[in-house]
């Protein structure tokens, strides 16, 4: 590296600042499959989804079953949807998943995530949409460990004077 007299503070920004600084933000790039599907692994609690989305009529396959038998809450159902809706894609996407562990509302929450990251591998300009309500973000949120001396993670035996 060649030597350089300095003056003052614009001859620094000329020069070393200039060449550290990203040209521009990272354009997102479609991913796909040879099947043409796009594949994302999306995880709440201990629950994991791995998902598949390709374009269709909007039917969901859970495990090998229909979505309505598979979660039969109905609040399931729409926090399952509830990305579709975001980008206004409701009943373009065939999604076929597999999901396990954790229980019905965790793989709820995992399959919800999963679709949003496979939506943004087949559609990266729905991004920021995803991003804004938070769809794109794991939950870290997970069941704290039990403690000894404890009857659970944080609750105490019964106190009794006898």
């Amino acid at each position: 590296m060649a030597e350089t007299t300095l003056h003052d503070l614009k001859d620094l920004g000329a020069t070393e600042l200039a060449a550290a600084l990203p040209a521009a933000a990272p354009r997102y790039e479609q991913r796909l499959d040879p099947y043409g599907r796009a594949y994302a692994t999306g995880k709440r609690k201990d629950a994991v989804a791995r998902v598949w989305v390709k374009p269709g009529k909007g039917a969901i396959t859970v495990n090998g079953r229909d979505i309505a038998q598979f979660f039969a809450r109905p609040t399931l159902r729409m926090i399952i949807n509830q990305p579709f809706v975001v980008a206004d894609r409701v009943g373009q996407f065939d999604v076929m998943c597999t999901v396990s562990g954790g229980g019905l509302s965790g793989q709820a929450g995992a399959l919800r995530h999963g679709i949003s990251k496979a939506l943004t591998h087949y559609e990266p300009d729905l991004r920021s949409a995803l991003k804004g309500v938070g769809f794109l973000t794991r939950d870290p949120r997970v069941v704290e460990r039990k403690k000894y001396g404890k009857r659970k993670a944080r609750r105490s035996f019964q106190f009794s004077k006898r």
